[in-house]
């Protein structure tokens, strides 16, 4: 059976990028009919105090929500949770529902997030080894947290770092095992790097850098420990691992839909078929700033990019250019980052402020003297500064850069 509300909207993914693509289509003066799925049976919600302020026990979960029910109600939005899409006619502009169930659409948009990367070694499906991306997990990783006198963490990017935290805030053992040699050294650089492994040495995480994994040990079909390839042994009441995450693009590649590292669009956030768009962390979106794909795992994107397909699916002439950004907390360190760097995609660092007080800013600079990314530690009020900065791509003079007398928003040209 096809149920076609006569041109209607579909969302599938009911995440933040779902629920504010839904805001912003009703913003703009859409009308016709709207309907949001998600997998979940959770309101749509924020994925960032998970591992932070939710993870902590500093917030309830009805502050995680987008939306109370009732704004979608209001909002005439169809709200179906708890519903898998299992696939997507693009030739018949359908959607097919587990059930049976097919939905026509005039425009779709992808809001299908990501999932954790999975640990292939033995005992990765023991009990006690929890990965976090969604609300439940999050609980899981709080109960452990509460009963556990020790953990192990697995992988020593954001979730890693952050549940470390959560649970040293908590008085629990931590040891975090990374395979590079820095935390974060993919993301930051070694410079810049060393500041988060200084800041969780600082708080007693026994710190394991250039470790393989080859065996989470178990009794009683339970986690207790992690093996590592120097036959050491550590350990646990838990294991959280945290090595990554992969695009949900399986409905796109069985639609047929270009697919290299999440789903290929424009710099309106179409695909390759005209009718259906990407947004969030599934979405591999050209950036106009950096002349290039980007697929970006963070929360401002997926607050700000389905603002910008929802109104190209509106027919209005956008484009999708803001700076990267993300944040972390972590102990007595609040940091915010606006920019775009690859690894080993920069000339150096420069520093503005105290690196050992952890109250500094770090910018990333191109050979030429462009600033590609900037970090506030401890210091606010400066990122849209540093996003102009990096938005500007003109040559900066570095001395001035380092010297914190000198406004942001008045740092020379090289």
């Amino acid at each position: 059976m096809t149920d076609d509300p006569g041109g209607a909207f579909v969302i599938v993914g009911a995440s933040l990028a779902g629920a504010r693509a839904a805001q912003a289509l009703r913003e703009d003066g859409f009308a016709g009919p709207l309907v949001l799925i998600g997998a979940e049976s959770e309101l749509p919600y924020e994925r960032p105090p998970l591992s932070k302020d939710y993870l902590m026990g500093k917030h309830g979960r009805e502050k995680l929500y987008v939306h109370p029910r009732e704004w979608y109600a209001e909002h005439d939005v169809d709200l179906r949770l708890g519903i898998r899409v299992t696939g997507v006619d693009a030739a018949a502009r359908e959607v097919s529902l587990a059930g049976g169930q097919r939905l026509g659409y005039r425009a779709l948009l992808l809001t299908t997030g990501s999932s954790p990367r999975r640990l292939p070694v033995p005992g990765a499906d023991l009990d006690g080894v929890l990965y976090l991306r969604d609300v439940d997990d999050s609980d899981r990783i709080k109960a452990a947290i509460e009963r556990a006198s020790r953990i192990a963490v697995i992988g020593a990017g954001w979730i890693g770092l952050e549940t470390a935290a959560a649970a040293r805030a908590a008085g629990v053992e931590v040891s975090v095992l990374e395979m590079a040699e820095l935390p974060l050294l993919r993301v930051l650089g070694r410079e810049v790097a060393q500041v988060f492994a200084d800041l969780h040495a600082a708080h007693d995480v026994d710190l394991r850098f250039g470790v393989t994994i080859t065996e989470i040990t178990g009794a009683g079909g339970r986690a207790d420990g992690v093996r590592l390839a120097d036959g050491t042994h550590v350990g646990a009441d838990a294991v959280v691992v945290g090595v990554g995450i992969t695009p949900n693009t399986e409905l796109a590649s069985a639609a047929g839909l270009a697919v290299d590292n999440g789903i290929v669009v424009d710099a309106r956030l179409r695909s390759s078929d005209p009718a259906i768009y990407a947004a969030g962390d599934v979405a591999s979106a050209f950036h106009p700033l950096y002349g290039k794909h980007l697929r970006v795992e963070h929360w401002a994107n997926a607050r700000h990019q389905p603002v910008a397909a929802a109104r190209a699916m509106l027919g209005q002439d956008v484009s999708y250019d803001r700076v990267p950004y993300f944040y972390t907390d972590q102990y007595d360190l609040g940091m915010e980052y606006a920019g775009y760097v690859e690894p080993d995609g920069y000339d150096r660092v420069v520093f503005r402020g105290d690196v050992g007080r952890r109250e500094f800013i770090a910018f990333w600079l191109a050979g030429d003297g462009r600033v590609l990314a900037g970090m506030n530690v401890n210091i606010w009020d400066v990122n849209d500064a540093i996003a102009a900065l990096v938005r500007s791509a003109r040559p900066v003079d570095a001395a001035a850069l380092a010297d914190a007398s000198v406004p942001l928003e008045s740092i020379p040209s090289h």
